[in-house]
């Protein structure tokens, strides 16, 4: 069984408020736009990060994650990628990539608008943590935390950190 923290869209912010919900997770996923260096340093030197750059993202976070991941945790293939959209809306080249790879779980960031839903077409979760940044036109800032047991994805919960423009 593995503990996930999610988390997208930071923005070369980070609230201190992650590390409190993410004290108890196994791994700290990242949906890309990191902003700098500094915020994948800071969540690595926490819990081991697997992520994905993102369209505001320079050559520090572009040259260690890649544009797209793809795998597996405990027995649930995982497709990541920054600009991906969701189902019946996906970008170009993911539904084909979903269709070929077939992960059960597809994770993007981006949009800033906290998503979380099952594409029956192509039998595969998806999930957009939102973002947890200051930068964007989101309202809330949001975390998704979520559990992923043998081929189980369950327990996924949404965590607000506060308004957008807030520090406190």
């Amino acid at each position: 069984m593995k503990k996930i923290g999610l988390i997208s869209d930071t923005h070369s912010y980070l609230d201190e408020k992650v590390f409190e919900h993410f004290k108890a997770v196994d791994e700290i996923w990242h949906g890309g736009d990191f902003g700098n260096a500094a915020i994948a340093d800071a969540l690595k030197a926490f819990k081991p990060l697997r992520g994905v750059y993102g369209n505001i993202d320079g050559y520090g976070i572009s040259s260690e994650f890649p544009e797209e991941l793809i795998f597996m945790c405990e027995e649930v293939k995982v497709f990541m990628k920054h600009i991906g959209g969701y189902p019946g809306r996906y970008e170009p080249g993911v539904k084909n990539t979903i269709m070929k790879e077939k992960p059960q779980l597809f994770i993007s960031g981006h949009s800033h608008i906290l998503k979380i839903m099952y594409d029956d077409k192509l039998q595969c979760l998806h999930i957009n943590p939102g973002a947890a940044g200051l930068q964007g036109w989101h309202k809330v800032k949001t975390l998704v935390r979520f559990v992923i047991d043998g081929n189980k994805i369950k327990n996924c919960e949404v965590i607000e950190l506060g308004k957008r423009g807030s520090t406190i």
